[in-house]
């Protein structure tokens, strides 16, 4: 396992404790995350720092990130290439300029503002998505989805083909509405939200807002925390409960 001196499994882990043990072995594919408290790591560690580690590595590409959460928390992922898992758990907004093919589950965590820009992204590296998990605190930068003008607007609409379920537990309301409104977003299967309501009021304005009707018209699973009584005005707004 990791040590101080060595507080992730990194490449050097890998070759010493289990790589060298099995000298026939011609394949080798792999997606490890490590976890651990920044106050225990011995200097600062960067994705750089991990990559050199597996300089000698023979066992095609790999990538390496290295994610720093707030002030405490710290995740090292290294993967294979290419990725051929079905999920992707707990990167930042900073993970390798690649596509992942085979990725249907994604949880995204992180504490810098996410644009429009950012989900075009998501939308790009991850073309067979279906279900997607956002923990944000940051508010973005231009936060009034519903006035913002755009002059090219359709060029902007991001379109989430497999889209099945998003999960928006720990974020402001203007979130919801980058994923929502019909103007920032398509989501023809969309059938499942998670989120909170005081978050869910926020960007339905108490469920006036037309413009996200069209992408809630699917959902028929509804989790909405801290709620004690839901208004007949959400079964209006989601038909399809």
């Amino acid at each position: 396992m990791p040590n101080n001196a060595n507080p992730f499994l990194d490449g050097t882990h890998l070759h010493n404790e289990i790589l060298i043990y099995m000298p026939q072995l011609r394949t080798f594919t792999f997606y490890i995350s490590t976890e651990n408290n920044i106050y225990h790591l011995p200097h600062p560690i960067s994705t750089d720092n991990i990559q050199q580690t597996f300089a000698n590595f023979k066992y095609g590409q790999k990538a390496c990130a290295i994610d720093y959460f707030h002030t405490f928390r710290t995740i090292c992922h290294v993967y294979s290439l290419p990725f051929t898992f079905t999920r992707l758990e707990r990167i930042s907004s900073k993970f390798p300029n690649i596509v992942f093919i085979t990725v249907t589950h994604l949880h995204v965590n992180d504490f810098i503002s996410l644009e429009h820009e950012f989900f075009m992204q998501i939308s790009l590296a991850f073309p067979i998505l279906k279900r997607f998990c956002l923990k944000n605190e940051t508010e973005q930068l231009w936060n009034d989805h519903i006035t913002e003008p755009d002059e090219n607007l359709s060029d902007s609409i991001i379109e989430y083909s497999h889209f099945t379920s998003f999960g928006l537990m720990c974020a402001y309301g203007h979130y919801i509405s980058q994923f929502l409104l019909e103007t920032k977003a398509r989501l023809p299967c969309l059938t499942e939200l998670k989120l909170k309501y005081g978050p869910l009021i926020a960007a339905t304005r108490y469920f006036t807002i037309d413009a996200l009707r069209r992408n809630c018209s699917k959902v028929n699973r509804l989790i909405v925390e801290n709620c004690t009584r839901v208004p007949e005005d959400v079964y209006q707004y989601f038909p399809s409960l």
